[in-house]
């Protein structure tokens, strides 16, 4: 035994655990590992048996050493707490999987492995659960025993053994026979028993009818629950008088007469999970008529305007020109995109039925639905507050799917020991919150905003101890709130008191060793957690390998997997709320902060995304993903079944990812900034959805893992073009891509052999998530009872139980997160989220539609997910200069869509190319703005004189946008307002922040000059009583130079225009008229702009309007000087 001092080492290698302690001596321990890993083949192997593989298969697997340090409140591991020091004695799936959910795993680039337990292993999984008498005794079940109609527990046989009525039904299926007394069971009374329905009025034919099924359950012992229609056609039997469904005297189908054929049961089961709905022929035709004759008029315009040069000012027509046929291209290249805008419905009662109902290849009716990895991502606790963070992990851990097929990762890229400690305070928190959302039906379940909602919050609600339930989830609500706004005091408080005590220890120990006392000593200022010990990650403090660059790789499971069968409560006990019949599972919540060293480029959050999915496919390994900002949560329970609705349909195994739009709350009601972007969401992505889908904008989306990593859809030779029809490329060598894809799938010609080998340098050199790749795919395909199926997984595939977690699985874990690991790879060039752009987002899903993949838009009836938008002008303002940069580097990088290959089609290729364009028409804007002022100054226009022609064309562009807008606006279900708001900031931002993107963007094309942003703060303003306080906070930035010396400039043009007229001999009123109605139109568009400058209460930083009147006052000056050296004079006030 290992002394109490020492720590214990556990080495895993191949398929044995060695002990050792501290001080070198080795624990004897013969005994296999209870690990399971996963075989290259795809397969689960037990490590027991890998001694019977040959030498190469046990030369592939990693060898970790996990060592386990004391702590000072707990002592060194024993036997009732981890990997037993005694060799008899084997470690319990579940005792070793509780162990590892309260370990926190450490470790890196040349560095050990380590495992620190936090807390001891106790059973916490039954902490509300009722006593074991009212669960069914039979092995591995977790049921409610029997009851009669009373209420009362019912026991078949007098040894009094509990069994559960689907065990029972399985028990008479095998023999009868009693697994207490082994004896057989008696008749069994109707009345005695609650069993399946109609058992009442024929309980023999119920028997006889189980046996008769015998055969049809796959040679399995279990049965599904009583079917009434089949019992109904073999008995002749009736509901009432007659029968709705076939005849009394025989059942005759169409076509053949007298038929005793039962008819088909199961034609819900083969209805669409989703269909498309098309926009009205109404609305939809005229629009494109109108889009017709829209660009007929801007052909002819621009040709009138070529051809009729101002000889007076040649130099304001040909700016204007080459003005107007830039924004008639981006007017094209955005329009086009839009010609066939669609909606799509989904049937949650049809998945629910084909993927959670009994059937004989899934007898219990377990879910059969494919599991999803759901991703957090966060970097800065300062500036993303945990409490946010909290909220959203908390909507995930109580959304409406199967609870064992949902995990939760949470990214912490900053490493801090603040989020640390949130997410445990959340996990915590969720032992009440989940049960009670499940219980009462809460939407929604991010507890901050349900507690906020100023509606009638018992609507709806008739459980009579649902107020009473509320009011004390509330309370614990506060309390939890409390707790997480005290952390980084506590921490503080916490890692000064540790920190002194070190110093004086330190202090005695220079004493006793003769030192001199008055010498100041070093001693690390180190961030301590709540056990005592040193905090792995960044410190308060940053010190070597504790900043916030340079720390090892953390992985903490904080709720481990949830057994495969729900776990039912009860009011027993100290339960806050009545638990009764509801499942208290929860889903896996993990804690993950990726290595970081000095010298590697971590690559943001997109590196941030790819160490999940490694770390994911390892203890998980959903074949689905969906990742969420700290911000944004779950706002509909159902929106995960949303999405698998179309990717368990017909044809969604081509699909990469579900879209959903992105909805804000803490708006101001007005909009002023067009935060809602509710022009980009509901009209652009809904056309792109009629094309290839549309693009991927970084939360709130649903991926398929395969198509992260780099394969080929499906059938990847059926190419839709432009217009929907199909045809077959012909290509003459398949790619290197190709021959992944279709290796994947099965049906690749190439050796596979071949293919495992060249996977490490793919993927990296884990074994384990080279295993997981086929698993994923496998899990993530439709059913194949489904007709027009593919390449279909059969039914009850995945109704399967889960393998635990294991230490080796976690350590396996931290090695893929370690900073060097993605090193000669392809992650971020051809796997996971690309790199190279602050936009990662588009660039991701660009290669995924480029590789032929389709996505999907989901608008569901209630949002589906929420999160937050910076309402402060200046915050704004750098959201949409960091998207507006990253669009100008795929401009000028390999992923411009003018790259792209066939396979995508050409309208989709014409949406992406306007991704990366749009940014450089804020040169033409800027010109075209400041032309209006130039006009009046100078007294001449940008035409000869206002002719009819000109003004008819005018007229017609101008009408023609208006009512585009107003079918936009019918079809897509947005407001005037919302379509008048995102016009308004398309030029503010094309004033100000695109501008400022296309210099950055150039200087790191030809300087190399790399760009960086800082994360938008999600805090709230100084006003706390004020829900928009933010919205009045000024804050000086470069970025409002711009457009306050567009507004400036323009009204003394007005100005100068008017006062130039009136005091004319002969005077112009054409050239003025047209001035001031395009300044005007010009200042109408700033408005917003302006108004945001005077805050609430006049707080516009002074320097702002010194900046913009000199620059102003120094154009018209200089321009006055010009005009008077050119002879052309000036004009002199009476």
């Amino acid at each position: 035994m290992a002394s109490p001092n020492s720590s214990v080492a556990i080495s895993i290698t191949g398929g044995r655990v060695s002990l050792r302690n501290s001080m070198g001596g080795s624990v004897p321990n013969n005994t296999p590992s209870p690990v399971n890993r996963r075989a290259s083949s795809g397969r689960y192997q037990s490590a027991s048996d890998e001694e019977e593989n040959d030498d190469d298969t046990n030369s592939s697997l990693m060898n970790y050493t996990v060592h386990i340090p004391p702590t000072p409140d707990h002592g060194p591991v024993s036997g009732s707490r981890s990997f037993s020091m005694d060799p008899d004695l084997k470690l319990s799936g579940k005792t070793e999987q509780q162990m590892v959910s309260s370990t926190i795993f450490t470790g890196g680039f040349n560095c050990v492995t380590r495992g620190h337990i936090m807390e001891k292993t106790v059973d916490q999984e039954m902490g509300g659960v009722c006593s074991r008498g009212l669960v069914c005794a039979m092995e591995g079940c977790d049921a409610k025993v029997m009851q009669n109609e009373s209420g009362e527990v019912w026991v078949p046989c007098d040894c009094d053994f509990k069994i559960c009525r689907d065990c029972y039904l399985d028990v008479l299926n095998s023999g009868g026979q009693c697994y207490g007394c082994k004896e057989q069971y008696k008749v069994v009374e109707p009345e005695d028993a609650v069993l399946p329905p109609m058992a009442e009025s024929m309980p023999k034919r119920r028997l006889s009818l189980v046996r008769s099924m015998k055969g049809a359950v796959n040679k399995s012992n279990q049965v599904s629950d009583f079917d009434h229609t089949h019992w109904l056609y073999e008995t002749k039997g009736t509901y009432g008088y007659g029968n709705a469904v076939w005849p009394k005297e025989g059942y005759a189908g169409e076509g053949i007469e007298g038929s005793m054929n039962p008819p088909s049961f199961s034609q819900r089961t083969r209805r669409p999970l989703s269909r498309k709905v098309s926009i009205s022929a109404g609305i939809l035709s005229p629009y494109r008529l109108l889009m017709l004759i829209r660009l007929v008029a801007l052909c002819f315009f621009l040709t009138w305007r070529i051809r009729h040069p101002n000889h007076d000012a040649m130099w304001l027509w040909g700016l204007s020109v080459v003005c107007e046929i830039w924004f008639a291209l981006s007017w094209v290249l955005d329009q086009l995109p839009k010609l066939c805008p669609v909606n799509r419905m989904t049937d949650l009662n049809v998945l629910k039925e084909r993927f959670e109902r009994p059937s004989p290849q899934n007898p219990r009716g377990r879910s059969d639905l494919p599991g999803i990895d759901v991703f957090v991502s966060t970097a800065d606790p300062e500036k993303e507050p945990p409490l946010v963070t909290a909220n959203t992990i908390l909507s995930i851990l109580a959304a409406d799917y199967p609870v064992e097929k949902l995990s939760c990762y949470l990214s912490d890229d900053g490493g801090s020991l603040l989020t640390f400690e949130a997410l445990a305070e959340a996990a915590s928190f969720s032992r009440i919150w989940v049960p009670f959302c499940r219980k009462h039906s809460i939407e929604p379940r991010n507890p901050e905003s349900y507690f906020n909602l100023k509606r009638d919050f018992t609507k709806n609600k008739v459980k009579p101890d649902f107020v009473k339930e509320r009011r004390r989830v509330k309370r614990e609500y506060d309390e939890f709130k409390v707790r997480i706004n005290s952390l980084p005091e506590s921490i503080r408080r916490r890692s000064d008191a540790y920190n002194a005590h070190e110093e004086i220890r330190s202090k005695r120990a220079q004493i006793e060793l003769g030192g001199d006392p008055t010498e100041p000593l070093k001693v690390l200022k180190a961030t301590w957690m709540a056990d005592g010990t040193h905090w792995p990650g960044t410190w308060i403090s940053p010190d070597r390998e504790h900043s916030r660059g340079d720390h090892p790789g953390i992985i903490q499971v904080m709720l481990a997997p949830p057994s495969s069968e729900p776990l039912m409560g009860c009011s027993e006990g100290e339960n806050l709320i009545d638990t009764t019949d509801i499942d208290i599972r929860l889903p896996t919540l993990v804690y993950v902060s990726r290595e970081k060293r000095p010298g590697y480029d971590h690559n943001k959050k997109a590196g941030a995304m790819n160490a999940l999915v490694r770390t994911s496919a390892i203890l998980s390994n959903g074949p689905f993903i969906l990742n969420l900002d700290c911000d944004h949560y779950i706002y509909n329970s159902l929106a995960l079944r949303e999405a698998m609705c179309f990717m368990m349909d017909r044809g969604g195994d081509r699909i990469c990812y579900v879209q959903f739009p992105q909805r804000f709350e803490g708006v101001d009601p007005s909009d002023r900034y067009a935060n809602h972007n509710t022009v980009f969401f509901d009209v652009n992505m809904r056309a792109l959805d009629g094309l290839q889908g549309p693009m991927y904008v970084g939360t709130g989306c649903v991926f398929r893992r395969i198509a992260l990593y780099g394969f080929d859809p499906p059938r990847v030779k059926e190419h839709g073009g432009c217009w929907g029809r199909k045809k077959k490329l012909n290509t003459k060598a398949p790619k290197k891509e190709d021959s992944d894809a279709s290796s994947l799938n099965g049906s690749g010609n190439g050796d596979e052999d071949i293919e495992l080998q060249l996977l490490p340098r793919k993927f990296g050199n884990s074994v384990t998530l080279s295993a997981s790749i086929p698993i994923a795919e496998y899990q993530g395909r439709p059913l194949a009872d489904q007709q027009g199926v593919k390449n279909g997984r059969p039914p009850g595939a995945l109704a399967i139980p889960r393998e635990p977690l294991d230490a080796a699985t976690v350590a396996e874990a931290i090695n893929v997160i370690s900073c060097w690991y993605e090193d000669k790879t392809e992650w971020g060039q051809r796997v996971g989220w690309i790199y190279g752009s602050v936009t990662e987002d588009v660039v991701t899903g660009y290669r995924m539609h480029n590789r032929g993949w389709r996505s999907i838009y989901c608008v569901t009836k209630r949002d589906a997910f929420r999160g937050t938008a910076p309402i402060n002008l200046t915050d704004r303002l750098h959201q949409v200069l960091r998207w507006a940069t990253g669009s100008v580097e795929i401009f000028f990088s390999r992923n411009n869509a003018l790259f792209a290959s066939p396979r995508m089609k050409f309208l989709q290729r014409i949406s992406y190319i306007n991704v990366g364009i749009y940014p450089f028409t804020s040169i033409f804007l800027m010109v075209y703005c400041f032309l209006p002022a130039l006009s009046l100054f100078t007294g001449q226009f940008i035409v000869q004189k206002l002719s009819v022609a000109f003004l008819v064309f005018l007229l017609t562009i101008t009408l023609s946008l208006c009512l585009l807008a107003l079918l936009e606006i019918k079809w897509s279900g947005i407001t005037l307002e919302e379509w008048w708001r995102n016009e308004q900031f398309w030029l503010i931002g094309g004033t100000s922040a695109h501008p400022a993107a296309v210099l950055q963007g150039l200087l790191k094309v030809i300087a190399g000059i790399d760009i960086s942003f800082t994360l938008t703060s999600k805090s709230a303003g100084e006003d706390i009583d004020d829900e928009f306080a933010d919205l009045y906070i000024v804050k000086w930035s470069y970025l409002m130079i711009p457009p306050i010396t567009i507004m400036m400039i323009n009204i003394i043009a007005i100005g100068v225009g008017v006062a130039r007229t009136i005091y004319s001999e002969i005077p112009q009123w054409s050239k003025l008229l047209g001035g001031v109605f395009f300044s005007f139109w010009v200042l109408c568009h700033l408005y917003p702009f302006a108004k945001g400058l005077m805050g609430r209460r006049g707080r516009t930083p002074t320097i702002v309007f010194v900046w913009s009147g000199l620059l102003a006052i120094i154009i018209s000056l200089l321009w006055v000087s010009l005009t008077s050296e050119n002879g052309t004079g000036g004009f002199q006030f009476p």
